[in-house]
């Protein structure tokens, strides 16, 4: 059992003998002097049971003090404050060796989570801003997976309405005579899409810009949208050609970052169930006209300021976002029927989502036993403290930031390197440089992300933690010793490592419930600090006693294999040498 659980239990029970009912929760103490852990409920049981909190304390440490697990249980003023024997420590670490799984958090029920991140819209080059939704997307899979719950997570590309019709246009006004646009053409289309990936990403712009100022060019771009959207011969096969070619480059960004999804859909594949969709909602009434649109009222009693209807269809008989994203639910409720679903945008998508999910909820496509979760995610910013440019001032690519990054890691890479690994190296150290910086920060809130700050060995970056946690793979693999079992306390800093180690299942638990992973990130350094600190002071190699030798390195490879955990949940990678 875990001790934290197991710890609990006592003290429940000491309760229970003392006639007393509460939901027993231990917290690290915030006075280490006095304790390790404080149990506070003697506060909660005085209002309950009229009594003194200062009495009831005093009941309760007499009832714990007897108890091998604890140095000692003292009472400050109704605070119980809590210090763990050696002994408990000790034992404690030599199950964690035996069996991991005892210092880690599992949920209590098993459920299956949808979970829609990445978002990526093709014909469009990946920017800096769109690092964020499959880094920590990816991660909260991860930390899903980890305490026990099945997920199917899909990358929901933006891939329907105008914009591809704009790109359609763009392509015809540059090579009006390709087969596409034949109407009559009756033979096999082009194996290689006609533009190449950088003219695509020239395109969509270019387009958008001709839309804005020529009124016939973007009635021409909606007339494509719309043949387009009825999947017409030519059009529809043309929009393959160039919508693949983005996606292979997406995904390619997206393995760099370790971003993987079991689905690679897309607002098009919600077009098959738009029509259904719809006639459910008129067999069931549950939408209206509105000057002559089609909307679900989903305003609410409890509204403090306006909260616009969900749009169906507009008045010209023309379809919306809202329309693609109820039909997304609408399809995947049929499909997968799973326990909830996880959505992961930028914050400033919060009305849209707010909307979406009432709506969802209110026409019982998505019954309301079932969780939908958004989560809001703030912005990149560079060392100005602006969205990152390029140095003539247009928006900087994903691949170059990284490009960026992977020439200052290349300086921290130390010269025993292979020349021909380095540049390899230099990326996994780029990659994990961007992802701790990107998960470090709560989520909701922007950050400044500095490439040279981020890429040093030193403070809190991801090299850092990855160079700790190389040192200790390195370090165990030139030990010369059967490590399997932790023998004794021989410093204060082992104590500190355990006591540190053990709070890993309330980080992943709090982690889990509140779908962030920035407590993660700063665990995961305090525990690589904590070993960095007990390295430089202690000779482990080289320590003559055997017991003592074998101590250290049974809590080393703890501490290893507790970070590569986590690591593994925030999608970093950890390289065999640095």
């Amino acid at each position: 059992m875990n001790l934290i659980i197991r710890l609990e239990k006592i003290i429940k029970d000491a309760l229970d003998e003392l006639g007393y009912s509460d939901e027993v929760s231990l917290i690290v103490s915030g006075r280490p002097d006095l304790g390790d852990y404080q149990y506070n409920g003697a506060f909660n049981l005085a209002k309950c049971y009229h009594k003194n909190p200062n009495i009831i304390a005093e009941e309760i440490v007499n009832k714990l003090k007897d108890c091998s697990l604890f140095k000692s249980v003292s009472n400050v003023g109704g605070f119980i404050n809590l210090t763990l024997s050696d002994e408990c420590l000790i034992n404690y670490i030599n199950e964690i060796n035996h069996d991991f799984n005892v210092n880690t958090y599992k949920a209590p029920d098993e459920k299956t989570y949808f979970l829609d991140y990445g978002g990526a819209n093709v014909a469009k080059a990946l920017h800096a801003g769109h690092l964020r939704s499959p880094n920590i997307g990816e991660a909260i899979k991860r930390l899903f997976n980890a305490v026990g719950y099945k997920t199917i997570s899909d990358v929901h590309f933006g891939d329907w309405g105008r914009p591809m019709g704009l790109i359609i246009c763009e392509i015809k006004h540059r090579m009006p005579n390709l087969s596409y646009f034949d109407k009559n053409y009756e033979g096999k289309y082009p194996d290689k899409c006609p533009v190449t990936l950088d003219d695509l990403y020239e395109i969509y712009p270019t387009a958008s810009n001709k839309a804005k100022e020529d009124e016939k060019y973007l009635e021409e771009a909606r007339d494509l949208t719309f043949r387009l959207q009825n999947h017409e011969k030519g059009l529809y096969e043309l929009y393959k050609s160039f919508t693949k070619l983005s996606i292979e480059d997406i995904d390619d960004i997206y393995n760099m970052l370790g971003a993987t999804f079991d689905l690679y859909e897309g607002e098009r594949d919600a077009d098959e169930y738009i029509k259904p969709m719809l006639d459910y909602l008129e067999k069931n009434n549950l939408t209206e006209i509105s000057d002559g649109a089609t909307i679900i009222d989903v305003k609410e009693d409890t509204d403090k300021k306006e909260m616009p209807p969900v749009i169906l269809i507009k008045s010209n008989g023309g379809l919306l976002y809202d329309s693609t994203e109820l039909a997304t639910l609408y399809g995947r409720e049929k499909r997968f029927n799973v326990d909830g679903y996880l959505y992961l945008t930028d914050i400033r998508q919060e009305l849209h989502f707010v909307q979406a999910f009432r709506a969802a909820y209110k026409t019982n496509i998505i019954p309301r036993n079932k969780l939908l979760e958004w989560y809001g995610f703030g912005t990149m910013n560079g060392p100005d403290g602006k969205p990152f440019k390029t140095r003539d001032g247009g928006v900087m690519s994903l691949r170059e930031l990284i490009n960026i990054v992977k020439l200052e890691t290349r300086k921290v890479i130390k010269d025993n390197i292979k020349e021909e690994d380095k540049d390899n190296l230099a990326l996994d150290l780029a990659i994990a440089a961007i992802k701790y910086a990107d998960l470090l920060p709560n989520r909701a809130s922007d950050y400044i992300f500095d490439p040279v700050k981020f890429s040093d060995i030193n403070g809190k970056t991801g090299p850092y933690v990855l160079y700790g946690t190389v040192r200790m793979s390195s370090l165990l693999k030139k030990a010369n010793l059967n490590y399997q079992k932790y023998n004794m306390i021989n410093t204060e800093e082992e104590r500190n490592i355990i006591l540190n180690l053990i709070n890993l299942r309330s980080v992943l638990e709090k982690s889990f419930k509140t779908r962030t992973v920035n407590e993660i990130c700063e665990y995961v350094y305090k525990l690589t600090s904590s070993f960095n600190a007990f390295y430089s002071n202690h000779e482990v190699l080289t320590e003559s006693d055997e017991s003592i030798k074998e101590s250290y390195l049974t809590l080393i490879s703890i501490i290893l294999k507790t970070n590569k955990y986590l690591l593994d949940i925030l999608a970093i990678k950890v390289p065999d040498a640095i």
